[in-house]
């Protein structure tokens, strides 16, 4: 795209958001302006995710916007830093705010409804106050509602009619005014009557409304606090402080300010502040809050800690890999929080309706009104107007809005919390779509902790082949190399750096080792170099037999013998594919391995279908062939040679920590690396793109049913508030309902 270098991602906190039709006017003023490329608001979480160019829009320019539009914009700074992006502190003074308002308001509208007992003859033995039926205290009470509790309507409604727009907030202003004001009338006019006539007040009528709005916000901010909980335990992952070793003496400072290669003091019951490596200690750390795996871990020098993980036993001593917003639990609230901001594309259903409902809802009332004033009632306007009043009430579009948000945040949640990171929501609904699975062998399947079983020479002896090996695979990431490198040292065979080092992807390594070459790889790699016959191939072959993968040699140009390397299968890959077949879901072994290697293990792991021998663009191939036979396909790998895979497949799955290509390439990272995962992913998909219908199924129900029953009369303005309260609340209980869905069967 062009101009991408220029753009950055800026996340800001929006208040005052009270529907769906604030979101998308948000999204439609601003996604105009220039230098705005992209924006995504988010009105479970009040956040804005957007991309802008800085040369063309500056973030005061944005803010300026925003607040023309009616709608706070939260000046904490350290929000854009992802310090404090959800706001947390904001939506707990939110909550408290409309509970002290929904209580004070409660306390003036209680007399109001009071008098309402009046209204009927089966209710007139109830004693009512005499004072209480004048018509100007029921005023005076009433005005306070209306124009003190209710007053952020007036002002939310009046900003979003300047910008030409309509929200839940003009239908509320426009419904209780009615009343209101039609009330107002009516007791100007009663100064007129004759003593101890009374005439019928609407006063409660608006009061009511009101405070059972702000009830049901209540409600709704109470139920939205559950579904940021793991969002809120993520943040605490990242401890503020850090104990670090400088010149010899230790010093507490802000865990940002450490530095990769500095070395840290972790204590035990401490939050462990970086990633790193641990060079003295021994101790056990509790990785569930990132990886979701329940057992402690045992550390001991030369294993790597993850940053937000717990320590729990002995001290640390850990050399710094990454720190601040680099580490594991900083990447991971970002994931998170990227998933939250963006929207699933069956959002783009509610965002449509919600566009037009406002409008729409308007006219219904309006046409209401005539039709009960001129034909179902002739003249009787208090009825007219009561009809028109109970229609804009019950058809505010809260519950449409947040169908979809809500139940992408606590699934999304949920799957956190089993070490499942979805990159986006579109990612979170797409999952339940996969019917065909790709995976990896090395690092996937297997453990990706081999061991080299036999050594064979050819030509000269087995130590000093290990040792040009052991050499030449020095500068390799690959886990095989590691391998190599470790047997030489086991073997106390000292090696060399190499002069040149190259890596031939899905084929091998070639490097010049103390004037040598040496090719370490498959038999593909040595015949397409001319490495002349391969002698002894049938004990290779046995070995492949058994699953075991053999590296084969060249020196100089010369077959020089082959190293035998096993990698043991992942425990819970035999279940993982039971789970997925159940899913009815195909599963599919792919690598770069030899045939007889990869069958052996595929066998192992109750896979029926294999395809080795595959180089990277071989992967890619193989993904866009399932693609195009009409199947949603996932590829799930680890390594540098699986990223253009992971990329092409409609779903990318990233396995354990994984090389930083292959998890910036996939949708979906299993921190675990527990394939488990896979099946756990599609389940949660499955559920929350469940909930999602289920929750505009319902909103849309709840429309359909109550517009007509409001507009025939048959529902009391107050019936339709407490109503269209509950709604909202009913797609948030709904929607915390995936908080309990049962993973890792």
């Amino acid at each position: 795209m062009e101009g991408r270098s220029q753009t950055d991602e800026w996340r800001i906190r929006i208040t005052g958001m009270t529907c769906a039709a604030c979101a998308a006017r948000i999204e439609r003023v601003i996604g105009r302006m220039e230098g705005v490329r992209e924006i995504k608001v988010n009105l479970a979480l009040e956040q804005a995710s957007i991309v802008r160019d800085p040369l063309l829009v500056t973030k005061q320019q944005l803010e300026e916007r925003i607040i023309q539009l009616g709608f706070g914009v939260d000046q904490n700074k350290e929000a854009e830093k992802g310090e404090d992006g959800l706001g947390l502190s904001a939506q707990e003074q939110r909550f408290r705010s409309l509970r002290r308002s929904f209580v004070l308001s409660a306390l003036f509208t209680l007399p109001l409804l009071w008098t309402m007992v009046t209204h009927y003859s089966f209710t007139s033995w109830i004693w009512v106050p005499a004072w209480l039926l004048d018509p100007w205290v029921q005023l005076g009470l009433a005005s306070i509602v209306q124009f003190v509790f209710g007053r952020p309507f007036y002002f939310n409604a009046y900003y979003a009619l300047k910008n030409r727009s309509a929200n839940m907030d003009v239908l509320i202003v426009l419904g209780t005014s009615a009343a209101f004001f039609y009330s107002h009338y009516l007791t100007v006019r009663s100064i007129h009557l004759p003593a101890g006539e009374h005439v019928p007040l609407y006063f409660e009528t608006s009061a009511m409304l009101i405070t059972i709005v702000l009830l049901g916000k209540w409600m709704e901010a109470a139920a939205k606090r559950k579904t940021t909980d793991s969002l809120r335990h993520l943040h605490e992952l990242r401890p503020k402080e850090a104990s670090v070793i400088r010149d010899g003496q230790e010093w507490s400072v802000p865990a940002g300010q450490v530095n990769p290669g500095e070395v840290v003091r972790i204590r035990p019951g401490e939050r462990i502040p970086v990633d790193g490596r641990v060079i003295s200690g021994y101790s056990t750390v509790d990785e569930s809050m990132l990886t979701g795996e329940a057992l402690p871990v045992d550390k001991r020098p030369g294993d790597e800690v993850i940053g937000g993980t717990v320590n729990r036993s002995g001290t640390l001593k850990v050399t710094v890999i990454r720190a601040g917003e680099e580490t594991s639990a900083s990447r991971m609230v970002r994931l998170f929080e990227q998933a939250q901001a963006s929207k699933a594309p069956i959002q783009r259903i509610a965002d449509r309706i919600s566009g037009v409902f406002v409008p729409c809802i308007i006219a219904i009332a309006s046409a209401a009104f005539l039709a009960g004033y001129f034909y179902l009632e002739p003249g009787m306007f208090g009825s007219a107007l009561e009809r028109a009043i109970t229609v804009l009430v019950v058809a505010c579009p809260c519950a449409l809005g947040l169908a979809t948000p809500t139940s992408v945040l606590v699934g999304s949640g949920r799957a956190a919390e089993h070490g499942i990171w979805f990159k986006d929501g579109k990612t979170m609904e797409q999952m339940q779509q996969v019917r065909t699975v790709l995976l990896d062998k090395t690092g996937t399947i297997t453990a990706g902790m081999p061991a080299v079983t036999e050594v064979y020479a050819h030509r000269g002896d087995r130590l000093t082949l290990l040792r040009l090996a052991a050499s030449a695979e020095g500068p390799s990431e690959h886990p095989f190399a590691h391998a190599v490198v470790q047997a030489a040292q086991m073997e106390q065979v000292d090696t060399v750096e190499p002069e040149r080092f190259a890596v031939i992807p899905g084929s091998g390594i070639r490097a010049i080792v103390q004037g040598h070459e040496v090719l370490i790889g498959t038999r593909r790699l040595l015949q397409r170099h001319g490495a002349g016959r391969i002698e002894n191939e049938q004990r290779a072959g046995e070995w492949e037999a058994q699953g075991k993968t053999v590296l084969f040699i060249a020196v100089d140009g010369r077959f020089s013998g082959y190293i035998a390397v096993t990698d043991p299968m992942k425990p819970s890959v035999r279940k993982a594919v039971r789970r997925l077949r159940k899913l009815r879901v195909r599963t599919i072994m792919v690598s770069g391995d030899n045939y007889r290697t990869a069958r052996a293990v595929a066998e192992e792991a109750g896979i029926a279908d294999v395809h080795a021998e595959v180089l990277p663009e071989g992967k890619v191939e193989l993904v866009r062939k399932h693609q195009q036979n009409g199947r949603k396909v996932a590829m799930v790998g680890d390594g540098l040679n699986d990223a253009p895979a992971l990329a092409a497949a409609d779903i990318g799955i990233a396995v354990g920590g994984g090389t930083d290509l292959a998890l910036e390439a996939a949708d979906v990272h299993l921190m675990r690396g527990d394939l488990n995962g896979i099946a756990d992913a599609i389940w949660i998909s499955r559920r929350t793109t469940r909930n999602i219908k289920q929750n505009l199924a319902f909103a849309l129900l709840y429309n359909t049913m109550a517009i007509p029953v409001a507009f025939l009369g048959l529902l009391a303005p107050w019936v339709a508030g407490t109503a269209m309260a509950l709604s909202s609340v009913s797609v948030v209980a709904n929607s915390l309902r995936l908080r309990k869905v049962k993973l890792g069967r």
